[in-house]
């Protein structure tokens, strides 16, 4: 798995708009926390994740369908100590589609 971290002063909205469009087969990983300064998003077409908090951002880019599983199994096992979790692929059926065909649907909302 590749990692890169930065940083961008901005709010989650530029990842939700801008770098991490449903339109290019991103999904919001909604979460109890989410808020204007945190969130994150996961491709499963590209086997990327992308964490935003307070402008540290986090992207891994996974080798493997399972690799990229074990990455959002375990964010769903640290969030839903919060409460929640759920994965939102937005109203695009491919989106929904690759979702399932990575094993992964049972973890769509």
């Amino acid at each position: 798995m590749k990692i890169k971290r930065s940083f961008r002063p901005c709010e989650r909205y530029f990842f939700d708009f801008q770098a991490c469009k449903v339109s290019d087969g991103w999904a919001q990983v909604d979460t109890a926390q989410d808020a204007s300064y945190f969130g994150n998003w996961a491709n499963p077409f590209t086997l990327e994740t992308v964490c935003y908090a307070e402008g540290d951002i986090c992207e891994k880019k996974c080798d493997t369908v399972e690799e990229f599983q074990i990455e959002i199994e375990d964010m769903c096992q640290f969030y839903t100590e919060d409460g929640s979790f759920g994965i939102d692929p937005g109203l695009i059926e491919k989106n929904k589609k690759q979702w399932a065909i990575i094993g992964l649907q049972h973890m769509l909302h």
